[in-house]
């Protein structure tokens, strides 16, 4: 079968032919792009019976010119980029690259708290400019309340780190859970004791706004928002307008409501007390590393 390879998956070509040695001494034809142009896919997926790409859309038109596709080896954890009913009518396999980035998400997680807590951005731009001493002095994460929303693996790991910290963690899951040291409570309390609210849910149509101006009004005026789950589970405006008016203190984004680079009319790119980053909290060399064997393994598994 033709095994097409729509980019580098964040490594080598040479990395992902050396992962594919055994596929090819099966018979099977790897075929590896070194960039990512997600308006050559078509193009490229010619005569492809199994794609393996990370999170570019892959929608009808892409489903049509591809009249042999048999399966999709996604690397990502999420799905929503790909047009599932297309794939169900079609009788194509779909599979993700489940727990690949856990740990990385999770450490990138810690990280937009504390730069949250410590003025990161704002002191490094004071320290660049030459004007002087640190603007604010920050906080300390030990001794709060994360809140975290979602409790799969990124948010269990997350816990754990969490609590590394010193900090008490209680949680909202849409099934209770029982993760060490975590108490798991309903929606309402979760907004009203933390101090930082860490968002891990999966984007589907019951978890889309699932944080809304509503939501806001019952958090602590000193709470911050970390999202490194889906942008769409947050109302982009209302969380805008909770920051500009200091209903919370505070927002780390990694996701947003469609993939950087963000427009210019984005609202979060003008209000205070925000981190906002590219849709990295899978990007370490490690994930990718891991990743690759997922996905490899993936076609393994079909082609066997």
């Amino acid at each position: 079968m033709k095994i097409v390879f729509l980019e580098p998956l964040g490594l080598s070509v040479e990395a992902i032919e050396n992962e594919c040695v055994n596929l090819k001494k099966q018979g099977h034809e790897v075929v590896v792009y070194s960039d990512r142009r997600p308006e050559l896919n078509i193009e490229r997926a010619a005569g492809a019976d199994i794609i393996v790409e990370s999170n570019m859309p892959l929608r009808k038109d892409f489903f049509d010119a591809c009249p042999n596709l048999k399966m999709l080896s996604i690397a990502f954890t999420g799905l929503d980029h790909i047009d599932m009913d297309e794939c169900r009518r079609r009788n194509i396999l779909v599979k993700n690259a489940a727990g690949y980035s856990t740990e990385a998400v999770a450490e990138e997680t810690i990280c937009m708290m504390i730069g949250l807590y410590r003025h990161v951005i704002e002191n490094d731009r004071v320290t660049r400019s030459c004007q002087g001493p640190a603007i604010l002095p920050g906080r300390e994460i030990a001794g709060k309340t994360v809140g975290i929303i979602g409790m799969g693996a990124i948010g269990q790991r997350t816990a754990a780190l969490a609590q590394a910290f010193g900090c008490r963690v209680i949680a909202w899951n849409r099934t209770a859970k029982q993760v060490p040291g975590v108490t798991f409570v309903d929606k309402e309390t979760l907004l009203k004791e933390s101090d930082i609210v860490a968002l891990h849910i999966a984007l589907n149509n019951e978890t889309r706004d699932f944080l809304t101006a509503k939501d806001f009004t019952l958090m602590k005026k000193s709470a911050v928002i970390v999202n490194a789950a889906r942008g769409p589970v947050v109302n982009t405006n209302a969380l805008a307008e909770a920051l500009k008016n200091g209903t919370i203190a505070g927002a780390a984004l990694d996701v947003y409501d469609g993939e950087p680079p963000l427009k210019n009319d984005n609202p979060l790119l003008t209000v205070p007390n925000t981190m906002l980053l590219p849709h990295i909290g899978f990007a370490t060399r490690e994930a990718f590393e891991l990743r690759l064997g997922i996905v490899v393994r993936n076609v393994e598994e079909f082609l066997s």
